[in-house]
């Protein structure tokens, strides 16, 4: 049977948004996904929204309404997979914790904007197996997080921009249980062009196959 995935994309421009959106929506078709693209979160206000496989927010900085999101968590909570990236889904709707428990982490800074740093993969999961720790150039996201996910892979900062964080080992990659339903998240993908480095795309792709339902 096709598996279905809807992507929403919107909010700040900076992240391209529906650039990202159609890039991961050729990645799941490509997996044999039947996939939906909407460029407004009125599409989580759906009543079918619980029989898509996989939802991907590709959204920054902007609003959900109530019904959107009690909606939302509820087909998450049901067994529908989320898998998302940067601030396209971590920094989406600042003003509603209810997401952000759902996600397991919301961004609060990238200092130096953007950098050269490293990525350390911690895990053999088979998301990450393989990969092996890389370089990475794009903003160093600084994120509050639920210690209660599965982290994959972390960055370490190296202060030069605010030496109070020097040596703080921050998540990149975690995946978790919300419910029935699975949740994945990478803070790479600033812009659509990231998806061009490998171990960015393999990562991603490899989650949100793994949280579809």
């Amino acid at each position: 049977m096709t598996k279905t995935a809807l992507i929403v994309w919107g909010g700040w421009d900076g992240h391209t948004p529906e650039q990202s959106a159609r890039i991961v929506a050729d990645m799941l078709e490509r997996h044999d996904f039947s996939v939906d693209i909407e460029p407004t979160t009125e599409a989580f206000a759906d009543e079918k929204l619980g029989a898509y496989d996989l939802i991907v927010p590709a959204i920054t900085m902007s609003r959900i309404e109530k019904e959107e999101l009690t909606n939302l968590l509820a087909a998450i909570r049901a067994g529908t997979g989320l898998a998302g990236f940067h601030g396209l889904m971590c920094d989406s709707f600042r003003n509603e914790p209810d997401y952000q428990f759902m996600t397991g982490g919301q961004w609060v800074a990238h200092p130096g904007n953007i950098i050269d740093y490293d990525v350390k993969i911690t895990s053999d999961d088979p998301i990450v197996a393989g990969i092996g720790d890389f370089p990475y150039r794009s903003e160093q996201y600084y994120m509050h997080f639920d210690p209660s996910v599965d982290v994959l892979a972390t960055t370490t900062f190296s202060g030069e921009y605010f030496d109070e964080i020097e040596g703080v080992v921050m998540p990149v990659v975690w995946k978790r249980r919300f419910g029935k339903g699975r949740v994945f998240y990478s803070s790479l993908g600033h812009v659509a062009d990231e998806f061009a480095v490998p171990q960015m795309r393999t990562i991603f792709e490899r989650g949100a196959l793994w949280a579809s339902r």
